[in-house]
């Protein structure tokens, strides 16, 4: 019977012959510019394969997980639709990004908007949970400024940046002077007057972060 370890090391001695086009690992097209998950060049060489890159870390998927109990099980489902998954936006040619998490009014993202393309119309809210994008290059080191600001400047009412490394969260509001970076056990707003406090959601859960 093969171990994990040994079945990993078939899956990538598989994926060193069969190579992986560099459009599959795109994550985001920003202001025209493609961004390519974190890890994509592993994938590229055959150290790692595209689902190592591509899927979210425990940590990550609990936090999204949080998110989503909080708006349906406080929010009115009758005003918003629920989005997770890097629920992806259509801007305009030059812009298309995912969104962890989102809200969207039903009144803006009414039924003859739905189908099977990208979304076109602004969350009410966005939740960015890190960065999966590769930002190594000189020209994406403002990444999650200039994402917020574009999907701000489309119409979303606010942008929360969730960042684990540092135990921050980032709030973006449309009509704030300011933009406020925080730490992520304060009580802080999600919408309609509801509350989330991530540090104290993963103490209650047993959680530490390093």
């Amino acid at each position: 019977m093969q171990t994990v370890a040994q079945q990993q090391r078939r899956n990538l001695a598989t994926a060193r012959k069969q190579p992986v086009a560099l459009e599959s690992l795109v994550y985001e097209v920003l202001d025209g510019r493609p961004l390519y998950y974190r890890g994509y060049e592993d994938v590229l060489a055959g150290k790692k394969l595209p689902e190592d890159i591509m899927g979210s870390s425990s940590l990550h998927w609990v936090i999204a997980s949080y998110f989503m109990q909080l708006m349906i099980l406080d929010l009115d489902g009758k005003k918003y639709w629920f989005a997770s998954n890097e629920a992806g936006v259509h801007i305009d040619h030059w812009n298309n990004l995912s969104q962890d998490v989102a809200i969207y009014d039903k009144q803006v993202l009414t039924p003859d908007k739905i189908n099977t393309q990208y979304v076109n119309v602004p969350a009410k809210v966005a939740i960015e949970i890190d960065v999966k994008a590769d930002v190594s290059k000189v020209a994406d080191f403002n990444y999650v400024n200039r994402k917020t600001k574009k999907l701000l400047d489309f119409g979303s009412d606010k942008v929360i940046w969730i960042f684990s490394s540092s135990q921050q969260v980032m709030v973006a509001e449309r009509n704030a002077d300011a933009w406020l970076t925080m730490d992520w056990h304060r009580d802080l707003e999600l919408l309609d007057g509801q509350i989330f406090n991530i540090g104290r959601y993963l103490e209650e859960e047993g959680i530490q972060v390093e």
